[in-house]
């Protein structure tokens, strides 16, 4: 084989997988049952973040509505030295997609401001509300959550590689709960 011929076959084997690996788009559920959505979901996976670095398995977020009509999140998990760590914020309905909140943890006297804000897409969600995928625009954060503290391993691995397809980074995935 000459080698422009060789190079050009390196250069295909090389560029087509990656063109094709991101077949998603990155957005938020066109619609989302807010009232189904509510309630405690279990983590099974996530993105690393300075956030959650305390957090070692137990973790889950809970949601809950106010008499503002916004959501209050209740987040909780078990640490390393095995005491529970919880943070509490709120969501609110953005006039994006159905999926598009966004949440805050500063406290509401700061909520004036745009930047303690941050986007909560519900990417992906089962039509029975027991699992959702949740990520952010720039994709630097990702949640897989259950309704279960488990979740079946086919189920967890074709939402894994939907996120991939949206260009995720899920080899970075850190596992938080069982696999059956």
């Amino acid at each position: 084989m000459r080698p422009c011929r060789w190079m050009w076959t390196v250069w295909l084997a090389l560029a087509l997988p990656m063109a094709y690996a991101q077949q998603l788009t990155n957005e938020p559920v066109k619609q989302l049952d807010l009232k189904r959505y509510l309630g405690e979901w279990h983590e099974i996976a996530h993105l690393p973040m300075f956030f959650q670095r305390q957090c070692v398995d137990n973790i889950t977020a809970t949601y809950s509505t106010l008499p503002d009509g916004q959501v209050r999140v209740h987040n909780a998990c078990r640490t390393r030295d095995g005491k529970m760590d919880d943070a509490d914020g709120v969501a609110r309905t953005t006039n994006k997609a159905g999926g598009a909140l966004e949440v805050r943890f500063a406290p509401s006297w700061l909520a004036w401001l745009p930047w303690v804000w941050a986007d909560y897409w519900v990417l992906d969600v089962d039509p029975d509300y027991r699992w959702a995928v949740v990520g952010s625009p720039s994709r630097d954060y990702l949640w897989v959550l259950s309704r279960d503290t488990h979740m079946q391993r086919a189920q967890f691995e074709a939402l894994r590689h939907r996120a991939a397809e949206r260009g995720y980074p899920i080899e970075k995935l850190v596992m938080s709960a069982p696999l059956d």
